[in-house]
C-alpha cells in the first residue's frame, strides 16, 4: 500500500445502524454492502456478530458476497465475541476481527471496576485469540480522545506485540479538539516501539461537530485509515462522513493522501442509504445535502452563472450531482431570472427583462421559490413578448 493512501473504513452497517429507528434487515444490509464494496471501500464493518442472531446472519451473508473489501466483525475483548465473529466471517475473502476495551481512567474505574494493568492484560489476551482465527486484527482503545497519552502508547505497543494488525484510536466521546486529536496520533507514532508495522486508525465521534476535522488531523499525523459512515449517521451526533473526509483529501492535493473511493458514486450511494434507514438528511448536509450545490442570493447566482468556481469548490459531477442548481427566491437577482427564463426558450433583453423583474419579485414574496411553471406564468403576465417589446 502506498505511504500516502487512506483506507476507508465504512461501519455504516454496524455504528451507523445504531441511530434509534435505523435498523436494517439483512436485505437491506445486503444491498448497501454491494454498493459499498463498489463505491471503493477498504474495509466493510459488517456488524456486531454476538449481539443478535439477526447480525450475526447478515455479517455471514455480507461476507458471502463482498469481493474487494475486507470484511470485519465487532468484539468486545471476550473469548464468546471472538468466537462468533470468526464464525461469522468464515466465507469472507479477507475477514477482520476488531476488538477491543476502553482505556479511559473513567472506563476502567466506572465501566470495568479494573486497573491499567489489567485493562493491559485483558487487551492483549483478545488479540492474541482473536489472531487464532484470522491475520487480520484491529484492536480499539475505547475512548482513547480521553485517555493519558503514556498509557495509551503502552496499550498499542502490547497489542502490537500480541499481533494487532491496526491500531483504532477512538475519540469515542467526540471530545478531542483537532489539534489534540492531531498531537496524539503523533504522539503514538514517536512513542509505540512497532508502530511502523501496524496501521493508526481514526474513529471520531461529532458531538462537537468536530469528527471530520479530527480526521484529517489524525491522518495529517499519520493514521492511515478512516473510520467512517455515508452520511455521516452513527451513534448520538454521528461519526465522521465519509463523503466529507473523502472529498476534503481531494480537495486539498498538497495534503497528499490518497483514497480509493468513486466519488461519482457518492451522492447516490448517500441517497440509497437515506432511502434503507428512513433518514433523511439536512438540506445544508455537506457535499451530499440538496442545497450542496444550490444557489439562491443574487450575487452568488451571478457568480456560479459567470464561472461556476466563483462560489464551488467542488465540481457537482464530482461526487455525482448533475449540475449546480439556481434556486430562484425574492434574494435572486436580474441574472438568475434572465438564466433560468433562457433554459425555457425565453431570450429577456435588457427591457423586457426591466419589466418582467418587478413581477417576478412579487411572484417570490407570495410563493417563497419560483418553479419553471411560475415563470412561464409571470412572462405571460407581463405580456413582453405579445406586446413585442423590443431593446
Amino acid at each position: 500500500m502506498s505511504k500516502n493512501k487512506v483506507q476507508i473504513f465504512d461501519t455504516t452497517l454496524r455504528d451507523g445502524e445504531q441511530v434509534p429507528g435505523c435498523k436494517l434487515n439483512t436485505e437491506e444490509k445486503i444491498v448497501i454492502a454491494e454498493r459499498l464494496d463498489i463505491l471503493g471501500v477498504d474495509i466493510i464493518e459488517a456488524g456486531f456478530p454476538i449481539s443478535s442472531p439477526g447480525d450475526f446472519n447478515s455479517v455471514v451473508q455480507i461476507s458471502k458476497i463482498v469481493k474487494n473489501a475486507t470484511v470485519c466483525g465487532l468484539t468486545r475483548a471476550n473469548e464468546k465475541d471472538i468466537d462468533a465473529a470468526a464464525e461469522a466471517l468464515k466465507y469472507a475473502i479477507k475477514p477482520r476481527i476488531h476488538t477491543g476495551i476502553g482505556t479511559s481512567e473513567s472506563h476502567i474505574k466506572y465501566k470495568f471496576k479494573s486497573t491499567p494493568e489489567k485493562i493491559i492484560e485483558r487487551a492483549k489476551e483478545a488479540v492474541k485469540y482473536a489472531k487464532k482465527y484470522v491475520e487480520d486484527v484491529e484492536f480499539y482503545a475505547e475512548d482513547a480522545g480521553r485517555t493519558d497519552n503514556e498509557y495509551l502508547a503502552r496499550v498499542c505497543e502490547e497489542v502490537i506485540k500480541s499481533g494487532a494488525t491496526v491500531l483504532n484510536i477512538p475519540d469515542t466521546t467526540g471530545y478531542c479538539l483537532p489539534e489534540e486529536y492531531g498531537a496524539k496520533m503523533k504522539y503514538l507514532m514517536e512513542n509505540v516501539r512497532g508502530i511502523e508495522n501496524v496501521i493508526l486508525s481514526c474513529h471520531c465521534h461529532n458531538d462537537l461537530g468536530l469528527a471530520t476535522a479530527n480526521s484529517i488531523a489524525g491522518a495529517q499525523n499519520g493514521a492511515r485509515q478512516i473510520e467512517c459512515t455515508i452520511n455521516g449517521i452513527g451513534e448520538r451526533a454521528g461519526n465522521t462522513a465519509l463523503e466529507e473526509v473523502v472529498m476534503i483529501m481531494k480537495q486539498h492535493p498538497y495534503l497528499d493522501l490518497v483514497t480509493g473511493i468513486n466519488t461519482k458514486l457518492l451522492y447516490s450511494t448517500s441517497k440509497m442509504v437515506q432511502q434503507h434507514m428512513g433518514l433523511v438528511v439536512q438540506p445544508n448536509k455537506a457535499v451530499i445535502g440538496d442545497n450542496a450545490f444550490a444557489h439562491s442570493s443574487g450575487i452568488h447566482q451571478d457568480g456560479v452563472i459567470k464561472n461556476r468556481k466563483t462560489y464551488e469548490i467542488m465540481d457537482p459531477e464530482e461526487v455525482g450531482v448533475n449540475e449546480s442548481s439556481i434556486v430562484l427566491t425574492a434574494r435572486s437577482g436580474r441574472a438568475a431570472l434572465a438564466y433560468r427564463a433562457k433554459n425555457l426558450g425565453y431570450e429577456l433583453t435588457k427591457i423586457q427583462l426591466d419589466i418582467v423583474y418587478p413581477e417576478f419579485l412579487r411572484f417570490a414574496d407570495v410563493r417563497k421559490e419560483i418553479q419553471n411553471d411560475d415563470i412561464h406564468e409571470i412572462i405571460q403576465t407581463t405580456k413582453v413578448f405579445a406586446n413585442n417589446v423590443e431593446a
